[in-house]
């Protein structure tokens, strides 16, 4: 399972925005970070499938993060930003509102998920970290990108 990643006592984190939330990924998975590119829409695909992109010459799945975890939607900005993650053998491209800094935490400042989090289900939750006055929902890719489910990379 590819839950956050430790390394030591500390675990480094992508910080990203989804509405006025902070959510985070391990740095190990993040591959790339991209501005908003053209994505080409793929019929009879999940909703939260955005559609892929061409990257390199590779096709990667490009996940809408925000419809993945039934948040409300939000009209893409100048700051929205597609996470290129790698989880397994599977490279997949995340949309999120906004990055905002890459962070190490005590992995003491994590506590398990509970059952729901902000309407998320503790399915796609690792743990939520605790840094300063901040609470970051770290994010099981796993469960995200459908490691087992219906999900292929391209």
């Amino acid at each position: 399972m590819s839950e956050v990643t430790y390394s030591g006592n500390e675990v480094q984190l992508v910080v990203f925005k989804l509405g006025r939330e902070e959510y985070g990924v391990s740095i190990l998975q993040v591959q790339e970070i991209k501005r908003n590119t053209e994505i080409t829409r793929v019929p009879h695909s999940p909703d939260y499938i955005k559609g892929v992109m061409n990257l390199r010459g590779s096709v990667l799945p490009v996940i809408d993060l925000k419809k993945r975890l039934n948040l409300p939607p939000q009209d893409h900005t100048d700051d929205t930003r597609i996470i290129i993650i790698k989880v397994e053998d599977i490279h997949v491209g995340m949309i999120v509102d906004a990055v905002s800094e890459v962070t190490a935490i005590d992995q003491n400042s994590i506590e398990p998920p509970q059952a729901v989090v902000g309407g998320i289900a503790a399915d796609y939750l690792s743990g939520v970290g605790k840094v300063d006055d901040r609470l970051l929902i770290l994010l099981n890719t796993d469960a995200i990108i459908g490691i087992g489910q219906e999900v292929k990379a391209g």
